[in-house]
């Protein structure tokens, strides 16, 4: 059994920081690409940013020079440190992990629980 586990949400103002984290744990070969989705009130779930094993990152357009996603690979650990947060921001955030759980065997998505990013004016 793997478990992705999410830490860092709450309530902030305009123009604040906050840094969220995701451990993948349990039963895992290895972790292929970690990312950060989330989800806003009557919106559809959308990628935040994401990240390879190697290094290789991709943002949304809208949180370009804002976000900033890394990874400690020994950990299977990703952070997503959000700067200069503005209240279209807000959401609920999901880390997925696209893991692989047995040697030679293709990777499967899981998600977290979510944790809420609230940006207040």
């Amino acid at each position: 059994q793997v478990h992705l586990a999410e830490s860092g949400g709450g309530l902030v103002q305009a123009g604040g920081s906050l840094r969220l984290s995701c451990a993948a744990s349990g039963s895992i070969f290895s972790v292929d690409e970690m990312a950060w989705f989330r989800q806003a009130p009557g919106k559809q779930r959308e990628l935040v940013a994401g990240i390879t094993k190697s290094g290789r990152t991709r943002y949304a357009d809208s949180v370009k020079g804002r976000f900033t996603i890394s990874r400690v690979n020994a950990e299977n650990t990703i952070y997503l440190q959000m700067n200069s947060l503005e209240p279209g921001d807000t959401a609920v955030y999901y880390c997925q992990a696209d893991l692989v759980l047995n040697r030679r065997e293709a990777p499967v998505a899981r998600w977290g629980q979510g944790t809420q990013v609230t940006v207040s004016t």
